[in-house]
């Protein structure tokens, strides 16, 4: 991949994504964790524990190629995206919750991120002695994608109105970015584009229905309710694909890393829009009054 689209682009991509994230979070963000500990901790159980073993099981059943295998740890491995609030909005999760856990993971991705990377490294692509997923290697992409967070939060802080009217344009633009990213990963790679997506798309489909269903089901059996539920499907399910791909060019330097996260990045929203009506529509079929819009 042309390297200035590695080098410049692609963090920079991500920085403006990571800065939407900010101009929405508030430090009771990260304090809500107290009031709603037991949301807070299945949901990270599922997406730093569960999620992981679940996608090296679906990895070694389809028999990916070593590096396909490494890029889909690499993007279970990565905390939920902007994206995922605005599902979580859109099919009435409680959006609250659903922005305190993708403060608090994308904090704790720091350390488990090159964790679960790096096991993977050494699982599938032992030989590719060039592949090594460095702490100080990972700092550096984080603090690209803290940076941002933390600017975006003083902003919010000290003008607060700002904030809200930029909050629905800077969500706009971050998907059009991850478009933009996944466009430009997919054309950089056209000429293996066929044989890509018949080694990964029923892998990633799989993966991400995975996600979903497991971000929802786990809350409901240990009695946690229907809207946190939601929120934790889609903090789940819905990845920070900018995150994997920007990890996978820029610090790994493979293209091929990066394209489960890629081909997710275009999967996850029919996906996780076609998840969000059926949970929906069965939740106001048991009960009506979930149908409607909440005030």
């Amino acid at each position: 991949m042309d390297s200035v689209l590695g080098s410049v682009l692609l963090p920079v991509a991500l920085a403006v994504v990571m800065l939407g994230l900010g101009l929405s979070l508030t430090v009771e963000d990260f304090v809500r964790v107290r009031r709603q500990p037991a949301a807070v901790f299945v949901a990270l159980v599922c997406q730093l524990v569960l999620l992981p073993a679940l996608c090296f099981g679906l990895v070694v059943l389809f028999g990916l190629p070593p590096l396909l295998a490494v890029g889909m740890m690499l993007l279970a491995a990565s905390p939920g995206g902007t994206t995922a609030n605005l599902f979580s909005h859109v099919f009435r999760g409680d959006v609250a919750l659903n922005i305190t856990l993708t403060a608090v993971n994308s904090v704790l991705a720091v350390v488990t991120l090159p964790l679960v990377t790096n096991i993977a490294i050494k699982a599938f692509a032992p030989d590719e002695g060039a592949l090594d997923l460095q702490f100080d290697k990972v700092l550096q992409v984080f603090a690209i994608v803290l940076a941002p967070v933390v600017i975006g939060m003083v902003v919010r802080r000290r003008w607060a109105g700002f904030a809200d009217r930029m909050d629905r344009p800077v969500r706009i633009f971050s998907v059009a970015v991850l478009a933009s990213v996944i466009v430009a990963t997919v054309v950089s790679e056209r000429a293996n584009l066929g044989t890509y997506l018949a080694a990964t798309g029923v892998v990633v489909l799989v993966f991400c229905s995975i996600s979903l269903s497991l971000g929802y089901f786990a809350p409901l059996l240990f009695g946690i309710g229907h809207r946190q539920a939601i929120a934790s499907a889609f903090e789940i399910g819905v990845h920070n694909s900018t995150l994997a791909i920007t990890i996978a060019i820029s610090v790994l330097g493979s293209t091929d890393i990066a394209v489960p996260a890629a081909v997710y990045g275009v999967v996850m929203f029919p996906v996780a829009a076609v998840f969000g009506w059926f949970v929906v529509r069965v939740r106001s079929g048991e009960n009506p009054e979930v149908g409607q819009p909440i005030g």
